[in-house]
Formats: C-alpha cells, structure tokens, sequence
C-alpha cells in the first residue's frame, strides 16, 4: 500500500542536562539535533502503478495544494504536542510554527517507508509567500527593537489574542472562545481610534481613511461583547457550535485587523 504523507525537519533542543563545570566559549558550540517529524495520510492512495507519481506531479503542479497538506500536518503536529504539553505540565511547551522547519516535503511511499520516515518519491515545499504589504507595515524588527530597548510597551490584549489564534488555528474552539472574552475586553480598554497621519495630499487621505475604518471596526466590537460573551458562557458548558465558533473566528479576525491597522496608523 502506497501513501501519502507531509514531512517536517525541525531543529529542537529538548530536555534538561546537569550542570558541569564552566567552561571558556571558544570554536563553534555543540550540534543541534534535528527532530523529523512525519505525519501518513491513513488512506492509501489509488491502487494503479502510476498514481502515486500523477499524484506527487500534482503536488509539484499545484503549489497551494502542496501548502494545504502541509498546513494539515501542522495542525495534526501542534495537536500532539499541545496534548504533550499538558500531560508534562510544561507552560513552555508550545507549538510549532511553519517558519521553525529546516525543510518540508510532502511524498509518498509503502507503509515501512513511511513509518521511518523515508519516502518513495517526494518534492520539497517551499515556504508559502506571506502577505508582504502587511508584514513592512508593521516593521516587525522595528517593534523588537523598540519593545526590547523599553521604548515602546506592549498591551495585554496583544499577548491574550495571540494564545486566542493560537488555539482557534490548533481547533480547540472552546479554548479560543474563553481567550477571546478577555483579550477583547483588554482590546477595548488598551486600544483608541485615533493615529491618523496628519497633513495634506494622498497620504493624509489614507490615514484618514484607515482611521475611519478604525473607528467603525471599534465599534463592531464594542457590539460583540455579548455575542463573545455568550460564547465564553457556552464554552464553559461543553463543546462550541458551529455558528458560535464561526463568530468567534469572526470576531478574532476583527480584532487583528484593529491591532494591524494600530500599527500602521501610528507610523
């Protein structure tokens, strides 16, 4: 049987060593050992000679669909480990992001190959192109800068909305839903609608746009609270449904696009 499968070649350090003596730092430090994980697609691919190579020729053809399988796997990884996470105890064992792969491929092979790990035949994935216009809006390494130099503070909501993302995108809806009250909450409180540039012409125009746009988004969540709310209540008591677990991905996203757009009118 023949199957399909997404690799990811992981560079982690994992685990506690004892304390030995000091020692001078000359040359270059110890090798860093890479995990490799591999996740099967449990169905086998069709039963004909060539189909696993039309299959893989797919792949190559179709780079969103290579990309589709492995953001699979990553949610498939990241489900593991966070389960890891809490049979250990460990706050600090968290998931892995796309970015944290030495190499991703995605490739077939029979059911021994794949279960050390090797394929039959396999492409490599290159990282998906990210949404560049967004990512120099917000000058990431600017802010690091700013924020490690204590020139710049970071806000509570910030930090509860992104462990919000991060168990809505692991599905664990119930927990996003509970991460959301708060952050929003936060959100309101820590966030204004003003920071448009100010002058004239073109520019001037699009900040004020963008402040416009900020104030209504504000507004839209001002009116979620009691929708989030709701869904918080209803997440203590079991599982989500499916139209409050779309609102809360609705709302999150709208609570990105404010922290976004934050970002940009104060530049």
């Amino acid at each position: 049987m023949v199957g399909g499968v997404a690799g990811l070649a992981v560079a982690m350090k994992r685990g506690r060593r004892k304390r030995g003596k000091a020692k001078e730092a000359t040359g270059a430090g110890p090798d860093v050992p890479v995990t490799r994980l591999t996740v099967i697609e449990p169905d086998p691919l069709p039963g004909a000679p060539d189909a696993a190579e039309e299959w893989l020729t797919g792949m190559r053809d179709a780079p969103e669909e290579a990309d589709g399988l492995v953001a699979e796997a990553l949610v498939i990884v990241n489900r593991a480990m966070h389960a890891h996470q809490l049979a250990t105890q460990d706050p600090y064992g968290g998931g892995i992001p796309a970015a944290m792969a030495l190499v991703t491929r995605v490739g077939y092979g029979t059911g021994d190959e794949l279960a050390d790990g090797r394929f039959t035949d396999a492409i490599e994935v290159p990282p998906a192109p990210g949404p560049r216009g967004r990512v120099e809006a917000l000058r990431p390494q600017e802010r690091l800068a700013a924020t490690l130099g204590r020139r710049e503070s970071t806000d509570a909501c910030e930090t509860l909305l992104l462990r919000a993302r991060a168990d809505l995108d692991g599905e664990r809806p119930r927990e996003a839903a509970l991460q959301l009250r708060v952050g929003l909450e936060a959100l309101l409180a820590e966030v204004s609608a003003g920071g448009a540039p100010a002058g004239k012409g073109s520019t001037a125009q699009i900040g004020a746009g963008q402040a416009a746009r900020q104030v209504e988004d504000l507004a839209d969540l001002e009116a979620r609270r009691t929708i989030t709310g709701e869904a918080a209540n209803e997440a203590l008591a079991g599982d989500l449904t499916a139209d409050r677990a779309a609102q809360v991905a609705e709302t999150l996203d709208l609570a990105e696009r404010v922290l976004r757009r934050r970002r940009i009118l104060s530049a």
